[in-house]
């Protein structure tokens, strides 16, 4: 999974940019409002951390503005403004949740993995799709209890299929989510990477809507 973070705090900054690669994240980091995207799709990261004070706007504009062009993406704020009507307000600009500084990290990185799993429609850290179970942290998927051996662009796109709650997944969202900090796969690498996936899990778990994405059935 690959999330966004905009803190402009080098210290803690630093500190959960490590602390997420550790917890098997990928993670673009961020200083300034002005550097975040003007709008966020799929393609561009599972969920953002957001922090509420940044040296050249407001991260709560950030928010709203992202929320007014119907972006989806799941928001953790993390802000010093711990005043009831401030969460109030984080929270109905379209937050998923709202934690105030100083946090412990092990705090956070919990809170990040329960709006995942909302976002998925899943209630542990255990993801089940029919026979077939994702271990997000572990970055494990098993079938009918039989641990796949999955390479790790491979366990990554069943991921970002899973995250689609069995809604077509863009080939575009598909191919960056892949590919997070770089140049997106072309189209050739990732039907092979598909194929190779479908051979592993069963070929009719991954449903097609030729010449826009793909799906995962719960069978």
């Amino acid at each position: 999974m690959h999330i966004l973070l905009i803190e402009d705090d080098l210290s803690l900054g630093s500190a959960l940019l490590g602390a997420l690669q550790l917890d098997a994240f990928s993670v673009q980091w961020l200083r300034r409002a002005g550097d975040a995207p003007r709008c966020l799709d799929d393609a561009s990261c599972s969920a953002v951390i957001l922090d509420l004070g940044l040296p050249d706007g407001s991260g709560l504009d950030l928010l709203r503005r992202w929320r007014a062009r119907d972006v989806r993406t799941p928001i953790l704020l993390i802000t010093v403004q711990g005043s009831l009507d401030a969460r109030l307000t984080g929270l109905d600009a379209g937050a998923d949740d709202y934690l105030v500084k100083p946090f412990e990290t092990p705090e956070l990185l919990a809170r990040l993995r329960a709006v995942l799993r909302r976002q998925a429609a899943q209630a542990g850290d255990t993801w089940r799709f029919g026979a077939l179970s994702l271990l997000p942290r572990q970055s494990l998927a098993q079938l009918e209890g039989r641990t796949l051996d999955l390479t790790p662009r491979e366990f990554q796109l069943l991921l970002a299929l899973a995250e689609g709650r069995g809604e077509v997944v863009g080939k575009r969202t598909l191919a960056q989510r892949l590919e997070p900090l770089g140049e997106a796969l072309d189209t050739t690498a990732l039907q092979v990477h598909l194929s190779n996936l479908r051979r592993k899990i069963g070929a009719q778990r991954i449903g097609t809507l030729r010449g826009v994405g793909y799906w995962l059935e719960s069978l």
